[in-house]
């Protein structure tokens, strides 16, 4: 029971030398074929015995001392004369480990590579180093697999900002294709050529995938991925959500107007002047010594006032008595802080003096305006209606409703949701909805539009096809791992391999 993976074996018996069981064992008896002519011999020519290491018994090493023999060849016509019979299904030929253990070795650095499944393996008994974990990785045969008809493609990186590369997969299975190193045109434009046979390739925006795939495969389907289509428009709503902050923010009586709002009506002024005299946006730039892409966000404003942010609070010790202060005031206006804070006090306030009194100067006693952010409300109005609590439906609606643009907003994302689920005719009502959003005054969606229609044909096969990049994602999500887990020191080699064998 404890030796079954050697019952093809004679065992002669088992010792105990330091903590290591050695099994004596010895091949049956019986004619064998010779590797080279195949001719069954039994002639006997001497014994040999080899060292071999099996899989460990109650976290124990056990050493197989298995005694071969070495056989003659009778027939006249082979060039080999004798040779070493190989035990079946045990050990193979220049090998110290048993095919079990060496399985499993190829098993725990397949997850782990080298220096954890050393110490994984060190744990049970099995000791080797990570450089013969890390063979034993390389070892393992690559999937065979044939070139699919619809592939996921997708680049990571390497090192960051420096190196990356390119993965192929079969987007309808999940299946690791192919890794390249590299993501330009002509890498991939190569391997496309190589291997014919696509006929639909998820990709992401990206431009330089594009043009290699219409190079390569000028009759295949390029399809975009819903994903990121729905997360640059997440982008592209947050910042109209904070151009208009000053519309939904003003919910109570307004705040007195800091110096970065000042500065901002400033700057905008300045910069819209100089647009009426004529004065290009880089001479703009240069002269008032600001970045290129801020000049360009004032430029594109019509009204400093979209520009301003209204002010964000956190919450704070002071919120939940924020109706009592704000009725005290009312009866007595003159009221010391020191005297609210002792009242305060009596009711449960533990926050200090200071926080109390910036909290009265703010204006935040007498304003309704909640702790909430751009990024936030945005959140509300990208999430599905029905998983909002209701005090967030009440913060949504409140600020959809404080004006013409925040309430089309609200539509447009939500009429551009129902799109992404893939229906016949989605590439009609896109132009419809590309349509509404270039009549209102959303500058930023603008901007979103015309990247749809820069790549509208894959946007379109986005839209009306049920294909997409979303495991191309989960395996650069592994890759994250697996780079991780190798410290970074792993070369490409390695890194594809553990990739392709997924």
């Amino acid at each position: 029971m404890v030796f079954s993976g050697l019952s093809s074996l004679v065992l002669d018996g088992v010792d105990d030398e330091a903590g290591v069981l050695v099994v004596r064992a010895s091949t049956r008896p019986g004619p064998v074929d010779c590797p080279d002519c195949g001719v069954a011999t039994g002639r006997v020519h001497g014994y040999v015995v080899r060292q071999v290491v099996d899989v460990p018994v109650d976290g124990r090493r056990v050493l197989i001392r298995l005694r071969i023999r070495r056989m003659r060849c009778g027939h006249l016509g082979c060039l080999r004369q004798t040779f070493r019979e190989q035990p079946v299904g045990i050990v193979q030929r220049y090998q110290r480990r048993t095919v079990r253990l060496a399985a499993h070795v190829a098993s725990v650095a397949r997850e782990l590579a080298g220096r954890a499944s050393a110490r994984v393996l060190a744990a049970v008994g099995v000791v080797l180093s990570r450089q013969t974990a890390l063979r034993a990785l390389l070892q393992l045969p690559l999937p065979t697999r044939s070139v699919p008809r619809v592939i996921g493609v997708d680049d990571f990186a390497l090192r960051k900002r420096q190196r990356y590369a390119t993965v192929i997969i079969n987007a309808e299975t999940g299946e690791r294709v192919e890794v390249l190193p590299g993501r330009t045109a002509e890498v991939l434009e190569a391997w496309l050529r190589e291997h014919p046979g696509v006929e639909v390739v998820c990709r992401d925006g990206s431009a330089t995938y594009a043009q290699a795939i219409r190079r390569a495969l000028p009759d295949a389907v390029q399809g975009g991925d819903r994903w990121h289509l729905w997360h640059n428009l997440a982008e592209v709503v947050l910042k109209e959500v904070a151009a208009h902050s000053t519309c939904w923010g003003k919910t109570g009586p307004p705040l007195r107007e800091g110096a970065r709002a000042v500065t901002t009506r400033q700057r905008w002024q300045q910069i819209h002047d100089l647009l009426k005299h004529g004065v290009g946006l880089l001479e703009i730039a240069r002269r008032l010594n600001l970045a290129m892409n801020t000049v360009k966000r004032y430029a594109r404003i019509d009204q400093p006032d979209r520009l301003v942010r209204a002010p964000q609070y956190r919450p704070t010790l002071v919120d939940p008595f924020r109706d009592y202060l704000r009725g005290r005031r009312r009866e007595d206006p003159a009221v010391p802080v020191h005297q609210l804070m002792a009242e305060i006090k009596q009711r449960g306030y533990t926050g200090s003096h200071n926080l109390l009194y910036r909290y009265i100067t703010q204006g935040r006693v007498e304003s309704d305006r909640p702790a909430i952010s751009p990024k936030r409300l945005t959140r509300y109005l990208l999430t599905r209606p029905d998983k909002l609590q209701d005090r967030q439906r009440e913060r949504l609606e409140a600020a959809v409703s404080a004006c013409r643009e925040m309430t089309a907003l609200a539509t447009l994302v939500g009429d551009f949701a129902a799109l992404l689920t893939p229906t016949t005719g989605n590439d009609d009502r896109l132009s419809d909805w590309i349509d509404r959003a270039r009549a209102e005054d959303l500058p930023h969606l603008h901007a979103y539009t015309r990247g749809l229609e820069f790549d509208r044909e894959a946007v379109n096969a986005a839209l009306t096809q049920p294909f997409h990049n979303g495991r191309t994602e989960g395996v650069n999500t592994k890759t994250k791992m697996i780079k991780r887990q190798m410290y970074g020191r792993a070369g490409f080699p390695l890194l594809r391999h553990r990739i392709l064998l997924g």
